[in-house]
């Protein structure tokens, strides 16, 4: 018995994979556990959130709030589907099927609401109430029940043994996080 432990203990150590991270240290891995930290919420996406929400200067501290709370459930309800996975040397290509609620439609629809109803979202000046749109566009946010799939092909670098997501372009960030205006 203590021979084959020896043995497979060897064999592990040879082909560079250890139990602790190097069957889950793959670029396939690497996409599913940043998905899945979007599911179940996890802290630095938490706190990527609350970071994005509190620079929005538009809004007050409730519609922070109703955001927060909008987006946490969007993370929740976001699925992905591993489609491929190439490796190339030091780089590789995770190719990356999800669904998302789409939120785009709905921005589209506020913003030329408020263009066509000037009046309805100014203050008893006549000036415009940023507060009054923002309200607006929450309600019109949470009414969403339409969803969009998009597909994303993820690049990562070998950083020693390790795969390092490498950062998520601009426009891919805007289809995860259902904004993307196509």
């Amino acid at each position: 018995m203590k021979k084959i432990f020896v043995l497979c203990s060897l064999l592990l150590v040879l082909t560079g994979c250890d139990l602790g991270t190097g069957m889950l240290n793959t670029p396939q891995k690497q996409v599913e556990s940043f998905f899945s930290k979007y599911q179940t919420l996890d802290q630095d996406v938490l706190n990527d959130l609350d970071k994005v929400v509190a620079e929005e200067e538009l809004f007050n501290s409730e519609q922070r709030e109703a955001y927060r709370t909008l987006m946490k459930k969007h993370y929740q309800d976001l699925t992905y589907d591993i489609k491929d996975e190439r490796i190339d040397g030091d780089k590789a290509t995770v190719t990356v099927e999800i669904e998302v609620t789409d939120y785009s439609k709905a921005i589209a629809a506020a913003d030329l609401y408020k263009e066509q109803n000037k009046a309805e979202f100014q203050d008893e000046n006549g000036d415009y109430d940023a507060s009054k749109f923002m309200d607006y566009r929450l309600e019109k946010l949470k009414e969403v029940k339409d969803h969009i799939t998009y597909t994303l092909d993820l690049t990562l670098t070998k950083d020693g043994k390790e795969w390092k997501l490498d950062p998520i372009s601009t426009v891919d960030e805007q289809k995860i996080h259902g904004t993307y205006l196509y």
